[in-house]
């Protein structure tokens, strides 16, 4: 859920906008305040919690430790992190965190605007279905509750710490404060660590119906994982995040420090001057000509906040009518067209009848740089980013080959918001140690190669959700999906929900099955559509993956691949088929056989060489008496010896 209704409090009163998308729910340290949304015509911007109970919900930590434990980043491991998902297509990305001992796995939204990373508990009666089972403490031996202290809120016994987070869209979540082993995977080169988190009892709102389990919080406060991580002195005061690309999803995410690559771009981030990420904009080019802005513009109340769980970027009024201006006057060659929502008063781009090749040529991401404008961000020490056209442009999801802006105006609200659109396909370095934030454009899906990481698995393309729920072996035993080798597979099938009528979707079902091809990297022939039934608005469609036409058995190498696309959700299908769930799916093998069905080749070999040596040795038999006959024969004047006749 991106942070999408705005917020705007006064003394007594709270003044919402509707959710336009259902972007990943951001949360933000108790001292923030809201960003302003004025017209109901533009994407809503981003939102930030009203929090309705007090601020100490854990002990207190004076800010000056990171001080004292400033080190070289270089004398501490880091934990490597894959992320999940895609910030347009599903609202957030998330990464994988084990949780208590033994592991249990827990798929949760990255987010630096939060300050506490929390889980469904088991004892929870009012949670959402959500990606993964609830946390059991009870199946954890390493689990402790957080007594209640002067330091943090209580519950109403006094018994234990509780926490408490309500939003502006109505959404809620609260529990209780526990204290667990974290393990970062198997590609981490940190150790597991214990950690005070939250254990959901009461759900609400989006984080309910949310298809991730939960948050985990990369913000500046005492519950952060980065703060607690940091605390221990077992991680620099650093972390970083890459987001895959238009179209690709996916990517990394390093919790401590790393070696900056020589050409990465730096801004400095204030921790005083606001409670979120924040860097020193000062003017934005278009074409490499400057707006005509006075720089303060990017200076209104918290700043320019850089912000990983927000969806689009949001401009202060001034910033985005002169914005808006500089890149239609780019684009007057092209067709402005109505965006995909009536809603919103978007503003897309089409080729035109003038420019029909453009409409073709643009679904490559690579060419859109020939159509539309380089955009840069030049920060206060003269350094600037280039923001490329997939970081301000998303696809139209009605007209193929069209293109809408994705910076809108922030209302009225003089803030700066920068979301993830802006960085993808960018590694963004969080150097809280040194104040200040780097940018380095490159592929996020080769991230460790192109940092001549070692050792390091590519992080993976991935998008779309779903409800399944998978085992993956805990970090001690690296998370993998290789199935035993012994295991013969002769069908794989899934089910999948999928938010479009079965009217509109039954003309596209043999699309749809070569995209499902592609994206499980098999051939279209060993894709068979076993049902297709409607649900309401949606349509329940279940698949088989049969072997290849020259193959018994699904290969050991291609059900591990399978399996691991399945159960990481990295299925990705286009927005015309709207969202999907995977509702289940099942590995089978061959079906049990009887005794003749398992023999029967070497019964059938059996009798035909008894027939073969049957008709061999008859007609043998046959040829000898012929012979017999032949030998018997002679002519009438030889003599032969006189037999005496035997009396009668």
């Amino acid at each position: 859920m991106a942070r999408a209704s705005i917020l705007s409090l006064a003394a007594i009163f709270v003044f919402m906008y509707h959710i336009h998308l259902s972007p990943a729910i951001s949360l933000a340290p108790p001292s923030s305040s809201a960003f302003l949304h004025g017209d109901g015509g533009t994407r809503p911007a981003m939102v930030l919690p009203l929090y309705l109970s007090p601020p100490n919900i854990s002990r207190s930590v004076s800010n000056s430790r990171r001080h004292l434990q400033r080190s070289d980043s270089i004398s501490h491991p880091n934990a490597r992190m894959r992320l999940y998902d895609d910030l347009l297509l599903n609202g957030y990305y998330t990464t994988r965190l084990w949780i208590g001992t033994p592991p249990q796995r827990f798929a949760l939204i990255v987010d630096t605007g939060s300050t506490v990373t929390y889980v469904p508990c088991s004892t929870c009666e009012q949670c959402g279905r959500h990606q993964d089972p609830k946390f059991q403490p009870d199946l954890s031996s390493t689990y402790q509750s957080v007594k209640c202290n002067i330091d943090c809120n209580c519950d109403q016994d006094r018994v234990q710490c509780v926490y408490e987070r309500q939003y502006a869209e109505m959404s809620s979540s609260s529990g209780v404060l526990g204290e667990d082993i974290l393990s970062f995977g198997n590609e981490s080169e940190l150790a597991p660590q214990r950690a005070v988190f939250g254990c959901e009892n009461v759900e609400t709102g989006d984080l309910y119906s949310q298809h991730a389990d939960g948050i985990m919080g990369l913000g500046r406060g005492d519950l952060s994982v980065v703060d607690q991580l940091v605390e221990k002195g077992v991680i620099s005061d650093s972390f970083s995040l890459c987001y895959g690309g238009m179209d690709i999803g996916g990517g990394a995410m390093v919790l401590g420090g790393i070696s900056p690559p020589a050409d990465m771009v730096f801004a400095h981030s204030d921790p005083l001057r606001s409670p979120y990420y924040n860097i020193d904009l000062k003017k934005i080019l278009v074409a490499g000509k400057p707006l005509s802005l006075n720089p303060k513009v990017f200076d209104g109340k918290h700043g320019t906040v850089l912000d990983s769980g927000t969806t689009y970027a949001y401009l202060p009024e001034a910033a985005f009518v002169a914005f808006k201006e500089a890149i239609m006057k780019e684009l007057q060659s092209l067709k402005q067209i109505r965006g995909p929502d009536p809603n919103y008063n978007d503003i897309c781009f089409s080729g035109g009848s003038s420019n029909a090749e453009w409409s073709f040529c643009s679904s490559d991401v690579t060419k859109l740089s020939d159509t539309f404008p380089a955009v840069e961000m030049a920060f206060g020490n003269g350094q600037k980013l280039l923001v490329s056209p997939e970081n301000y442009l998303f696809r139209h999801s009605k007209v193929r080959g069209a293109y809408c802006l994705g910076i809108f105006q922030n209302g009225k609200d003089p803030t700066t918001l920068l979301g993830g659109i802006i960085v993808r396909n960018t590694l963004v370095m969080y150097d809280r140690e040194h104040s200040k934030i780097g940018f380095w454009k490159t592929n996020c899906s080769e991230l460790w190669e192109r940092l001549h990481v070692t050792g390091a698995s590519p992080p993976v393309p991935s998008s779309s959700n779903g409800n399944n729920s998978t085992t993956e072996l805990p970090p001690s035993e690296p998370p993998n999906h290789v199935l035993p080798g012994g295991l013969q597979i002769s069908q794989i099938t899934f089910q999948m929900s999928l938010s479009i009528n079965f009217s509109d979707l039954k003309p596209h079902i043999p699309e749809l099955s070569e995209l499902i091809a592609h994206e499980l990297d098999v051939n279209t022939s060993q894709v068979h559509l076993l049902n297709v039934a409607s649900k309401g608005n949606n349509s329940l469609v279940t698949w088989a993956i049969l072997p290849s036409d020259s193959a018994s058995y699904i290969s050991n190498t291609t059900a591990t691949s399978i399996h691991s696309q399945l159960s990481e959700h990295r299925i990705q299908l286009p927005n015309t088929y709207g969202n999907y769930q995977l509702l289940q799916w099942k590995i089978e093998p061959p079906a049990k056989q009887t005794w003749w069905q398992e023999h029967y080749v070497v019964v059938l070999a059996v009798t035909i060489t008894m027939i073969v040596a049957l008709l061999i040795s008859g007609a043998w038999f046959i040829w000898r008496k012929r012979q017999q006959v032949v030998n018997s024969y002679k002519p009438v004047n030889v003599a032969v010896p006189e037999q005496e006749l035997q009396p009668l």
